[in-house]
């Protein structure tokens, strides 16, 4: 699926970066192929405009910040977080300030990101109760862009058929190739699949399962929300809950950048940030190898015969299904490259 060309999926929130990386000064960022820039208002939260300046379109993202508002670094035009000019250098200050303005879209902190709505959201970010809860941690794990579609990293999140072999060097169990079976609830804003899957265990992963044993279980919750996000919620028999927050977010079509967030039961002495970074690094690294391999300008309604052979398949199915009905929904049909 050509993502850049559904203008529906301009309706949803996007992960764009962490609010930190705005403290220095704006930064530029393409979303579904639109060029904006992130900067902190002043009350130190996140905006976006489009990246360019209405005088003569230079890149607002080459200017900086002040007090609040974001500076065109060609003619130092000054604009606030809704767009709007509110100081021309040129002009005489006495002069009445004509009214332009670049256009503004929608943007809010959540969980340390910059969240982005091209247009009206169909629907609000997914709640995170765990965020700033007693008893959890947050460890911001991934920011990384990726050559691949939103979809294949989603898809790819809920096939539990992959894991024996993506993942033979950490976790998977090639002796074991057959998954086990979700058992899926659809929701207004996607499903949520629930399964127990069997793993490996090796030393280097015990911190992190909280077990010395050598294979252990995982019982996983996982939500998915309409288009490009995940929550999976893993639950280990030692007690440990290891909740990843995956983003796709769709730069164009064929990129994406992947935010991943971790939130955990225990303490940092039980188990260092560092050490959790580092395993899960190994394992997304397998996956980004293999996923980067992928076509991705699938369309959505491929393979949609398999899921006799491949009944791990079936959320990759759904997603897909209910894609094309959000499309058909808002007067939309799929693009396929060159048509």
């Amino acid at each position: 699926m050509l993502t850049a060309k559904q203008r529906v999926l301009r309706k949803f929130w996007y992960a764009i970066m962490p609010v930190d990386h705005l403290r220095d000064g704006p930064k530029p960022f393409r979303l579904l192929g639109e060029d904006i820039v992130l900067f902190l208002d002043g009350n130190g939260a996140p905006a976006a405009l489009q990246d360019r300046c209405c005088h003569r379109t230079a890149k607002l993202s080459k200017g900086w910040a002040i007090e609040g508002h974001i500076v065109c670094g060609y003619h130092g035009w000054v604009y606030d977080r809704d767009g709007h000019v509110v100081r021309i250098p040129q002009l005489d200050p006495a002069a009445a300030l004509p009214r332009h303005s670049t256009p503004a879209y929608r943007c809010v902190e959540r969980a340390g990101y910059a969240w982005v709505a091209l247009d009206e959201p169909l629907a609000p970010i997914f709640d995170i109760p765990e965020d700033g809860a007693p008893g959890w941690r947050r460890i911001h794990q991934f920011y990384d862009r990726w050559a691949t579609a939103p979809l294949r990293l989603m898809e790819n999140s809920f096939d539990n058929a992959h894991f024996a072999f993506v993942h033979r060097g950490t976790f998977g169990d090639m002796a074991q190739p057959k998954p086990k079976k979700y058992e899926i609830e659809e929701t207004d804003y996607g499903f949520i699949a629930t399964t127990v899957v069997d793993v490996r265990n090796p030393p280097n992963a015990h911190q992190v399962t909280g077990s010395t044993e050598p294979t252990t279980t995982r019982s996983m919750q996982n939500h998915w929300y309409l288009p490009f996000c995940r929550r999976m919620d893993m639950h280990y028999p030692s007690g440990i809950r290891h909740i990843i927050i995956n983003c796709a977010t769709p730069i164009g079509d064929g990129q994406i950048q992947v935010v991943q967030l971790l939130y955990r039961n225990d303490t940092e002495e039980a188990c260092p940030a560092a050490k959790l970074i580092e395993w899960d690094a190994r394992i997304i690294a397998e996956d980004r190898e293999i996923l980067e391999s992928t076509d991705p300008d699938a369309t959505l309604d491929v393979a949609l015969k398999i899921e006799a052979h491949m009944p791990s398949d079936r959320p990759g199915l759904i997603m897909r299904r209910r894609l094309l009905e959000l499309l058909a929904a808002n007067g939309e049909t799929e693009v396929r490259r060159g048509g």
